[in-house]
């Protein structure tokens, strides 16, 4: 359309290709080959297409991919070089698999990326911005990821990485567009992020913790002239326009595309996001099929078996009362390290393990590509550690429950550890600080000074939740192996598993 400006944009696809469930099979809307047909149907000369960052994790077939064909270009790279977007930006789960994965990812798109506060040996990923014509007009595009990778990320997928303040980074990008003189001046200004909104945009009202990681309403409160600004990161879905600025995020998986069109009669800007709700391309099927099968065949193969029951039917109770699975996965983390103590968390939707184990129930059981790193601790920090854990539970009508704010405005299950190679009581009454009323190891009371070898997962050892104390201590050792693989390799030492089940932790 001549007299209209549309901006589409994709994030947080994390490795949705085909639009099915990897648990059991059944189609849902979702994933990229859903997103081109829809695409197609919206897309005319006057069209961006913009990918918002963490493509290349988050499903069985690129954990597949990277564990068996890690040298070629993944089949989300492919699909998106088919799509023929046009700009894509880093989000921080790209840089998972490594840095070979990532440049690999972003050289086979065929998109060129924006990422400016990105640094990768003393230089930009991305330009300061970059100039896009549509229906002649000047539409100015620079992109920004969050800050707070480092917090996350295990230090190897990091060499010659830093990365400047998304913030800082938009208000100085601002400044230049608006010196620039009359001819060269944008008439619209995009501002693509791979962060979300630390405050609802439409109430205002905090809802995370305000720690730098997402900054989204900071920019459209403070900062003049983004005339649109596509988030992500958050797997939210938001939609509306606040201070002059039109904003979206598109959920996760590809179940959303955000939408936005500029009308240039009007000059209105009009934000939405829709639920892709289309048939798969079958040319973007065709690409991923015969890795699919592949995959397929090994997420079905036997890998152990179990004589305890491993089983997942009630979350919350398997954090109340410390599943024999969490149990299961320190004892692998330990075994693998030699780590003193070993605390893992139970994800989301994890379906645990019946008598015969299979890959799928592997990486429906452990969705992330994690691996382990070993800290040294002291008992000061061990119980630090603890209390942070304490957190997640709270009292409402003499009952426990988890703090709202473990699942308010995203579940943030996850962030409970449970620990073996100690025993410890929560007392979910006492205030927040305070709630460890005891803890010992093999019996004996534990000391501030006590000496201790921790594994837990990167993500928590880079301070992952806000477990400062866990990044502030030294590391001893990091495994770059990731965690399904370490299980796997440890039910191949181990074929049958069978313990004595360990009670160590305590919720009253």
């Amino acid at each position: 359309m001549k007299h209209r400006i549309r901006i589409l944009c994709t994030s947080d696809i994390h490795g949705a290709l085909f639009p099915h469930s990897y648990a059991d099979g059944t189609p849902q809307n979702k994933g990229l080959a859903r997103l081109k047909t829809l695409i197609d149907s919206l897309r005319d000369e006057n069209t961006i297409l913009i990918e918002n960052g963490d493509t290349i994790e988050g499903s069985p077939l690129t954990l597949y991919h990277y564990m068996h064909h890690k040298q070629e270009p993944c089949p989300l790279s492919t699909g998106m070089q088919r799509m023929r977007y046009d700009y894509i930006n880093v989000g921080n789960h790209d840089f998972n698999e490594g840095q070979e994965a990532l440049f690999t990812h972003l050289r086979e798109t065929g998109a060129t990326c924006i990422t400016h506060n990105f640094i990768y040996r003393g230089e930009p990923m991305g330009p300061q911005y970059i100039i896009h014509e549509a229906a002649g007009k000047k539409v100015a595009v620079f992109g920004l990821t969050t800050q707070h990778i480092p917090h996350w990320e295990s230090e190897s997928n990091l060499r010659g990485a830093r990365f400047t303040d998304a913030y800082e980074t938009a208000k100085e990008t601002l400044e230049i567009l608006r010196s620039l003189p009359d001819p060269e001046r944008p008439d619209y200004v995009v501002c693509v992020y791979h962060g979300g909104f630390e405050r609802d945009p439409e109430t205002g009202e905090f809802i995370q913790a305000d720690t730098g990681e997402n900054e989204g309403y900071r920019m459209i409160c403070n900062l003049r002239g983004i005339d649109v600004l596509l988030t992500g990161h958050q797997h939210r879905v938001f939609c509306g326009t606040r201070y002059g600025t039109a904003y979206t995020q598109p959920g996760a998986h590809g179940e959303y595309i955000a939408k936005v069109d500029i009308d240039l009669y009007t000059g209105e800007i009009l934000p939405e996001v829709i639920s892709v709700e289309a048939p798969p391309d079958e040319e973007i099927l065709a690409i991923g099929q015969a890795e699919e099968e592949a995959c397929q065949k090994w997420l079905d193969k036997v890998i152990g078996r179990t004589k305890i029951d491993l089983r997942i039917r009630d979350e919350d109770e398997a954090r109340l009362n410390k599943s024999q699975l969490v149990t299961f996965l320190n004892m692998v983390q330990m075994e693998t390290t030699g780590a003193d103590i070993s605390g893992a968390a139970l994800f989301i939707g994890a379906s645990g393990f019946g008598e015969e184990i299979t890959m799928r129930d592997l990486v429906s059981t452990y969705s992330f590509p994690n691996t382990l790193t070993v800290k040294e601790i002291t008992g000061a920090v061990l119980r630090a550690y603890l209390e942070k854990c304490a957190e997640f539970w709270a009292v409402r009508d003499g009952a426990i429950t988890v703090n709202p704010r473990y699942d308010f405005p995203t579940p943030g299950h996850y962030n409970y550890d449970m620990l073996d190679g100690v025993e410890y009581t929560i007392k979910a009454s006492n205030p927040e600080g305070a709630r460890i009323v005891s803890l010992t190891r093999n019996g004996e009371e534990v000391k501030d000074d006590d000496i201790f070898s921790l594994v837990v997962n990167n993500y928590r050892a880079a301070g992952g939740g806000d477990f400062d104390m866990i990044r502030e201590a030294p590391t001893v050792t990091e495994h770059q192996t990731g965690m399904v693989e370490v299980i796997a390799d440890y039910l191949r030492k181990h074929p049958v598993i069978d313990f004595e089940p360990v009670h160590n932790v305590r919720v009253i």
